[in-house]
């Protein structure tokens, strides 16, 4: 199943709703008094309750008449995660080494935006570019504490498509390295466009991802080249710090593609089995950077360069 929160012209708040083809069933007959709440109250109560919601969940997208897509506004199916764990790196790149140790930062809640919205680079000038990193994001089915890999599954509710936008110094740095601030500015966390549930994904390690600018593809890779694979993150977070329902962590990025934002880019990831969002992106201050790409160390693909036109 893929849930959604959806709202139609006019409405005050997003609905929880089910993405079923080229449509949206809404969810409000079915849930009932979980209905009432924030959308993340919503949502997280939904996933607490999936086991007993499941059967008129499927009742409904098997009779019901789907609303059309172009008739309702798809929102981040979470608005504002408790948590937003985030991968550094993790990926091998066709790198040839020892895996390196696995590490993890938050990224701020408040930075979630979804389907439709814009990505606004910040009127901060110390970063030296801002680039997108395209991530399988795994949705939390908690309380989940020091869950070992072999039982990794219980952890999880589903799956979903985070863009971790990301301020950098010179090269593939972020800004402010050894800290959270780089990547937590306004906007810089779209996420969506609807939560698949884990029992369609028979194996988070063999997913194609994909991003495109404008129209270009930039990141095309596959989740199998994580160093760090599904079952090890949740075993290595949940050793940490106990994950609740509706917590996230992004698996992180294979970094070749990596290239810069900028005013007036369409930003667009899809996943294999999950779907494709896609955002705009304003700049206050009308920068621009080369369109190089990075493809890894020993590239020589040009390296961004920023210019002010404000």
């Amino acid at each position: 199943m893929k849930l959604v929160l959806y709202q139609r012209t006019g409405a005050e708040a997003p609905q929880p709703g089910l993405l079923v083809g080229e449509g949206v069933v809404d969810l409000g007959e079915a849930v009932g008094p979980v209905r009432d709440g924030p959308p993340q109250q919503i949502m997280t109560r939904i996933i607490d309750h999936f086991h007993a919601l499941r059967p008129e969940f499927e009742r409904l997208a098997a009779r019901a008449t789907p609303l059309p897509l172009s008739s309702v506004r798809l929102r981040a199916p979470l608005p504002r995660p408790g948590k937003i764990l985030c991968c550094i790196g993790n990926y091998w790149e066709h790198m040839e080494r020892e895996p390196r140790p696995l590490n993890m930062f938050l990224k701020n809640p408040d930075a979630v935006v979804g389907p439709g919205d814009t990505i606004i680079l910040p009127e901060f000038t110390e970063p030296y570019v801002f680039h997108h990193e395209a991530e399988l994001a795994i949705v939390i089915k908690g309380p989940a504490k020091k869950v070992a890999q072999a039982d990794y599954r219980k952890a999880i509710f589903g799956y979903t498509c985070l863009i971790d936008v990301s301020a950098r110094a010179q090269g593939r740095q972020t800004w402010r390295s050894g800290s959270w601030m780089g990547k937590s500015f306004d906007t810089f966390a779209p996420l969506g466009p609807c939560i698949v549930t884990a029992d369609e994904i028979p194996d988070p390690n063999a997913l194609n991802v994909r991003f495109w600018n404008t129209g270009d593809l930039l990141h095309d890779y596959n989740t199998n080249d994580m160093e760090h694979r599904v079952p090890e993150l949740i075993e290595f977070a949940t050793a940490i710090m106990t994950l609740s329902s509706g917590d996230v962590i992004a698996c992180g990025t294979n970094h070749e593609g990596l290239g810069p934002l900028q005013d007036g880019d369409i930003a667009a990831i899809a996943i294999e089995g999950i779907g494709r969002m896609a955002l705009s992106v304003v700049d206050p201050l009308k920068r621009t950077w080369e369109r190089g790409v990075y493809m890894g160390p020993n590239s020589t693909a040009p390296a961004a360069r920023a210019q002010s036109n404000a």
